[in-house]
């Protein structure tokens, strides 16, 4: 499986290395029939009008161009205000590949190796246990020494055996809860040196490397990016990734002169109908209006398509976009292998930082094997397909959401448009 996909991906990284700008483009410029794009419109319509969705805002590049980006329905459903295009969202667990990105440039500069200890940089990570008994009426538990330490490679690969604060399963909610480790969203006081730290004594809920657990790991990783580079997150994100790509949109916090672009959250009442979102859980649908200090490289950034579709460019470009090289191709393709063995996430592998698509996803949908893809909490959803060169993403801002399936006709939907392949 290993070797399928790295033979599938070299010809496009390789081909892609060249500078490659997104732009607006005709369709047929990239063989892309602009009549078929049109399905799109009415599907994404009908999720609006049927009241599945207040607003879905849609983008499609094809080797670095737009050649569709749209935004359907309401932003205020009350007062008729329509969504637009640059709209700015919460992007949530889309921030994880950002993450990763951030720690692969420190990794290419010599500064750790993926499997060495995450304890030779963050000590209290030395040794870790794993939980052993657990009591539901009060959250004690017991423990026992972990077989390994984790390492910088599973933090990357969510196979650390942390868990998830809220999301995760019930012993570590629970457990979590209780210490007040934060899930990263809407919590904007504290501090990584602080919530990382105290998070590293907590169970472990298996050893390290045994199973694939989604988890509060890319905060670690967050918080490893800075100790190593000796700068906040969101510091060394806009001086060494948003800058230089062009991402003038995409924040932890937003400035006052933005917060206006915030897309409104919404949910679901009893009958399934689309409200907007109270505060829930103590965090308020506005936290990216707050001023904070809490960096969470899981979840924390806000951003428009656009800015995404660059940073996801990037990649497809094998390390370089806008005349900045921030990773190598040889980094990219490391990127973008199964890192996880014969473990599986659904019928995908793995990669660092990434989902990536097996033979088994490509034959459910019209991917290509080796795209690599992720979500957010909110209702966002992106691929990018390196054989193909196309980035793909649907976003809507919806929790719960009973209506998922659009994910999955929206990729057939692009992929139907294609009027040649490569």
């Amino acid at each position: 499986m290993k070797k399928t996909l790295l033979l599938l991906l070299l010809p496009a990284l390789c081909h892609a290395q060249a500078p490659m700008l997104l732009s607006e483009a005709a369709p047929a410029s990239v063989s892309v029939s602009a009549d078929r794009l049109t399905r799109i419109d009415r599907v994404l319509q009908e999720y609006v009008d049927q009241g599945k969705q207040a607003g879905i805002i849609a983008l499609v590049v094809r080797n670095g161009k737009i050649v569709y980006h749209k935004a359907f329905g309401m932003d205020n459903p009350a007062a008729k205000t329509p969504l637009k295009r640059d709209a700015i969202f919460r992007i949530a667990s889309q921030t994880k590949a950002i993450t990763t990105v951030a720690a692969m440039m420190l990794f290419e500069e010599g500064r750790f190796l993926l499997d060495e200890p995450v304890s030779k940089y963050i000590p209290a990570f030395k040794n870790p246990t794993v939980l052993s008994t657990f009591n539901e009426a009060d959250s004690s538990y017991t423990t026992k020494p972990a077989s390994r330490e984790i390492t910088i490679r599973q933090l990357m690969t969510h196979t650390s055996g942390i868990s998830y604060t809220s999301i995760g399963t019930k012993e570590a909610n629970a457990i979590y809860a209780k210490a007040g480790i934060p899930s990263g969203i809407g919590t904007p006081m504290n501090s990584l040196s602080v919530s990382i730290p105290a998070l590293a004594k907590l169970p472990l809920m298996h050893n390290p490397g045994e199973k694939w657990t989604y988890s509060l790991s890319t905060d670690v990783l967050g918080y490893l990016v800075e100790v190593v580079s000796g700068q906040p997150l969101d510091q060394f994100f806009r001086t060494r990734i948003f800058e230089p790509l062009g991402m003038n949109d995409t924040y932890f916090y937003l400035p006052a002169a933005k917060q206006n672009r915030l897309a409104t959250l919404f949910t679901e009442n009893q009958a399934k109908q689309v409200i907007p979102s109270p505060i829930q859980g103590g965090v308020s649908p506005d936290y990216p209006k707050q001023a904070g200090t809490y960096f969470s490289g899981g979840a924390g950034l806000s951003s428009t398509a656009v800015d995404y579709a660059m940073f996801l460019q990037m990649v497809l470009n094998g390390g370089t976009y806008n005349g900045k090289q921030l990773l190598g191709p040889a980094t990219v393709r490391l990127m973008l292998q199964n890192q996880i063995g014969a473990l599986n996430v659904g019928d995908s592998k793995f990669g660092l930082g990434f989902g990536i698509a097996t033979p088994a996803s490509a034959a459910r949908l019209p991917v290509s094997v080796g795209s690599f893809s992720w979500g957010g909490f909110f209702g966002t959803d992106y691929w990018a397909d390196p054989q193909q060169g196309i980035i793909g993403m649907v976003i809507t801002q919806k929790v719960p959401n009973s209506y998922g399936d659009l994910n999955d006709k929206f990729k057939v939907l692009v992929y139907q448009a294609l009027t040649g392949l490569k």
